[in-house]
């Protein structure tokens, strides 16, 4: 009996990952990205501040390898990075945030 409650709980769990991660959109991402971030971060990179790009091991350095922190930045902005919360949609600014995050596990 535990084997199937663990069963159903680790299958519900699954799915409602799953369900979160089929919400973005990295199509609509990528887009969103190259019209408003790629003069800065194409390809990962940063041409204000070097040693800060969009890459795996960088993000994870200074705590931004997560949907959350990269939201904010982008909504909030930091040092030159300009805010974009009253620019782009809460949705656009996901799907920006997942494109980011799963070019950065591609390795840009």
């Amino acid at each position: 009996m535990k084997r199937l409650v663990l069963l159903i709980v680790s299958l519900l769990f699954a799915f409602m990952v799953s369900t979160s991660a089929m919400a973005a959109d990295i199509e609509h991402g990528e887009q969103i990205f190259t019209a408003n971030c790629a003069a800065c971060h194409a390809g990962g990179n940063n041409v204000i501040m070097p040693e800060k790009t969009l890459k795996k091991e960088t993000l994870e350095e200074y705590g931004m390898k997560s949907i959350d922190a990269i939201t904010y930045q982008v909504n909030n902005g930091k040092n030159a990075m300009p805010a974009f919360g009253e620019r782009l949609s809460s949705e656009d600014i996901e799907d920006v945030a997942n494109y980011v995050l799963s070019q950065a596990d591609k390795g840009w």
